[in-house]
């Protein structure tokens, strides 16, 4: 009996080897017509290997999960914009501090080599606001000339960033890090004399409108091909684009719930990214020293000389003070911080409770008469149109390419008829309902700033609490960080 039990189990465990390797085997091959994967003789379909995101360089990954968004605390100012109200959000990327002054400078100092001879202004353009500092009764003039440049400041947040051009440090940042990947892996060389549209953009590139100087390429296993490829997403080597994170994930981010969290429970919910009502450090060895940078109150910034409470009278730098259970800094006081979302005192209430989010203008790769993807600009980039209402007609998730209006001030959400005239009453309502400079100060330009700064009290210290400010406007109280996706599971490793 004992001898049938072994032969037994070295048979189930042949036959186990027999299994794993033939499972090996069939990870490249199809499962769906049985054809093998990555074999030129088969016609060369590739397929990448199964792998986990990289992470970019400056994110820290945010597992996803649920929360009540919203309030913490009451309102002293009685503006109800931010009913609590719960939602998920899924796994993303977040820069772990704000932007600085010297990171941005990497910006300035690339768009001056690429474009500053032919196409100035877009180097203009993208140069911080630094009268942003004045103030008419108090002597700031020396701020203008040295916060962002002097190198005693270059980890200080940048500030005197609109909402556009933090969109499009995002952008250029995407590019400069999967063109370094792609060097990394040999794909190509640096090639330092890119000027004007011969510059790596990830899309031009992707839609083979960018050759760069190739080093030994992407083993192309086309058997018609040249043997030599560009790079394509399915690789799996390029990441997705940097952006603004939406409020929901700044939000979620900043409240570090997962230090919190017992067994799919969330045992204390949190005011600020702290446990606790206080903003005073329990530390032995800093007891009493508050745990961000903020206005304490008319005339205190940072407390009394010889014993100052944070030691920064305007923004600190930027990994400044303790983080959060998520490993970020200053989710609380010393910069505010745009985000992506249009601002909506109703949004709350209306969006959706998977990633919400408001702002959603839907576009699509510009293409020639010939279905081809369109030239790239002057500048090297893909262009991109909103979708037209007759791709929209037959859509039931939308029907339209600008969303931003969509249950709060178009034509779905107009209440008085007397609003409507003219050929397109979605238009009209809108313009009755925000009717910007006479009966509001919001606009479809107005975007959501959130997190207390330097110069904000303490109730602006909470996740919850939501202002606005036009894209186009910027502030010395208002910086930003960038997030990025994360594509397959949501957790590591899973």
């Amino acid at each position: 009996m004992l001898k049938i039990n072994k032969l037994t189990l070295f048979i189930l465990g042949i036959a186990s080897i027999a299994v794993l390797a033939s499972s090996c085997k069939s990870n490249q091959r199809s499962q769906t017509t049985g054809w093998e994967y990555n074999t030129p003789e088969n016609g060369g379909f590739e397929v990448a290997e199964s792998q986990e995101q990289i992470t970019g360089p400056g994110l820290v990954l945010i597992e996803g999960g649920t929360f009540t968004m919203g309030a913490t605390e009451e309102n002293p100012f009685y503006e109800w914009d931010n009913q609590p109200r719960k939602v998920t959000v899924s796994s993303f990327y977040i820069d772990q501090t704000e932007v600085s002054n010297l990171a941005y400078r990497e910006y300035i100092y690339w768009l001056n080599r690429v474009y500053g001879q032919d196409y100035p202004s877009v180097v203009q353009n993208a140069l911080p606001d630094t009268l942003v500092w004045r103030d008419r009764l108090a002597y700031n003039e020396p701020l203008i000339h040295t916060y962002f440049r002097h190198p005693s400041f270059q980890y200080y947040p940048v500030v005197g960033v609109s909402w556009i051009q933090a969109n499009d440090y995002a952008a250029w940042r995407t590019d400069r890090v999967n063109e370094n990947l792609l060097i990394e892996t040999g794909i190509l060389d640096f090639d330092p004399d890119q000027s004007n549209a011969d510059n790596f953009n990830t899309d031009a590139y992707l839609a083979g409108q960018y050759e760069g100087l190739v080093k030994e390429g992407k083993e192309d296993l086309n058997q018609e091909g040249s043997g030599i490829r560009a790079v394509r997403f399915e690789d799996g080597i390029l990441l997705p684009r940097y952006r603004l994170p939406t409020e929901a994930e700044w939000e979620y981010a900043a409240l570090g719930l997962i230090g919190n969290t017992l067994y799919n429970r969330v045992v204390e919910r949190r005011e600020y990214p702290w446990n606790g009502n206080g903003v005073r450090t329990d530390e032995s060895k800093y007891y009493g020293s508050f745990v961000a940078n903020f206005k304490r109150g008319n005339g205190d910034y940072m407390g009394v000389a010889g014993n100052l409470n944070d030691g920064a009278s305007l923004p600190a730098p930027i990994g400044s003070y303790w983080p959060n259970d998520y490993g970020l800094y200053n989710m609380a006081g010393n910069v505010s911080e745009w985000v992506l979302d249009v601002y909506r005192p109703s949004s709350h209430e209306v969006v959706a409770d998977y990633n919400p989010y408001r702002g959603n203008i839907y576009k699509n790769v510009k293409k020639d008469m010939d279905g081809n993807v369109a030239e790239k600009d002057s500048l090297g980039r893909i262009q991109y149109v909103e979708i037209t209402p007759e791709e929209a007609a037959n859509r039931k998730n939308y029907r339209k390419a600008n969303n931003v209006n969509y249950l709060d001030g178009d034509f779905q959400s107009a209440v008085q008829a007397d609003w409507l005239s003219g050929d397109d009453p979605d238009i009209n309502s809108t313009g009755q309902m925000y009717d910007y400079g006479i009966t509001t100060l919001i606009s479809d330009k107005s975007r959501v700033v959130k997190g207390g700064s330097w110069n904000d009290g303490v109730y602006y210290l909470s996740p919850g609490v939501r202002r606005y400010l036009n894209e186009d406007e910027a502030a010395s109280t208002i910086g930003f960080r960038c997030a990025m996706i994360r594509v397959g599971s949501q957790v590591p490793g899973k």
